[in-house]
């Protein structure tokens, strides 16, 4: 099977590697060559990963070969990729039949290059409020990956490895796969509607369902924020009784807990989105982008916008 991995600027190199490596290792383990790949490019010969590290493509496309399976990677600000010659090949690719996979950011791309209407799928974490906002109407699951047809999306990371097992495994069946995980110390293979991210309960460390109840709410409700009786309600106690579970169990009121669940969301937007600072105020229930910007400061010891600067220049832009 003749594999093409296009590499994005700022692309993760955890990704890319749990994907690719399982690859490597069936070929190993069969004794033959299953799997062969080509790294692919769209601006050039060099692309760079997240960490700095400079990479040679094999080819640009478009002047590629044929090929059976395309993964595309991409990290950083994908909301801010918009290279439509690049948009273009990955439409033709489709047109032919060649399935197509988005690791970590690279399912915005291929929802940018709409190739995803029809289809489930999945995005890490880390960019999903920005693909809500861009595809209103499009569903997202919150697992590690899905395969819908001729479309794989995975959320990234370590979730790479889940994919290429569950792929070698249709390939060349379960007993291959098996040994390939065996072969990176994966006892037990996730499946592909497991959670990307802790629930609740682990999080903020507790059980209890009424403050589990709250805290879903809280949640829900980042943009237009709840009132103190609201929550109450939702949780079926009153207001000074779940401000004493949250003094007990979260040892903070439940404004403060409300506040920095928003300021938490505000630095993910902050990080994973080019969003103005007025945008992610509005955003995270903030009258005002001063007043925002205020308790962020108070909160993180430096302004939103010293952020973003920060960001820019970890991201390369």
């Amino acid at each position: 099977m003749r594999i093409g991995l296009l590499l994005i600027d700022g692309y993760a190199l955890m990704s890319y590697a749990s994907v690719i490596e399982p690859f490597r290792a069936a070929n190993n383990l069969a004794g033959k060559k299953l799997y062969e790949w080509r790294h692919l490019s769209a601006a050039g010969p060099q692309v760079f990963a997240s960490n700095g590290l400079t990479s040679l493509a094999d080819h640009v496309i478009p002047e590629v070969s044929p090929l059976d399976r395309i993964f595309v990677f991409a990290a950083g600000d994908p909301a801010a990729y918009k290279d439509e010659r690049c948009f273009g090949w990955l439409r033709q690719q489709a047109r032919q039949g060649v399935p197509i996979a988005g690791v970590s950011g690279g399912p915005y791309l291929l929802a940018r290059a709409g190739l995803m209407h029809g289809y489930r799928m999945t995005i890490h974490w880390e960019h999903a409020s920005a693909f809500r906002e861009e595809f209103p109407d499009q569903a997202l699951d919150p697992g590690l990956f899905v395969i819908d047809r001729d479309r794989m999306t995975c959320a990234g990371g370590t979730a790479g490895l889940d994919l290429a097992l569950r792929l070698i495994e249709q390939d060349h069946g379960a007993v291959l796969a098996r040994r390939v995980a065996e072969w990176f110390i994966q006892t037990e293979q996730r499946s592909s509607g497991s959670a990307q991210r802790p629930g609740l309960g682990e999080i903020y460390q507790t059980r209890n369902a009424r403050l589990l109840t709250m805290l879903s709410a809280m949640q829900g409700a980042i943009e237009v924020p709840l009132k103190r009786r609201e929550l109450a309600t939702i949780a079926g106690v009153t207001v000074r009784q779940m401000e004493r579970l949250c003094a007990r169990h979260l040892q903070a009121s439940i404004g403060e807990i409300y506040l920095r669940m928003r300021l938490d969301h505000a630095v993910h937007l902050l990080r994973s989105t080019s969003l103005s600072i007025t945008a992610i105020s509005i955003s995270c229930g903030f009258t005002t982008a001063s007043h925002f910007s205020r308790l962020f400061k108070r909160q993180f010891k430096v302004s939103p916008s010293r952020w973003a600067t920060r960001r820019e220049a970890t991201h390369g832009g």
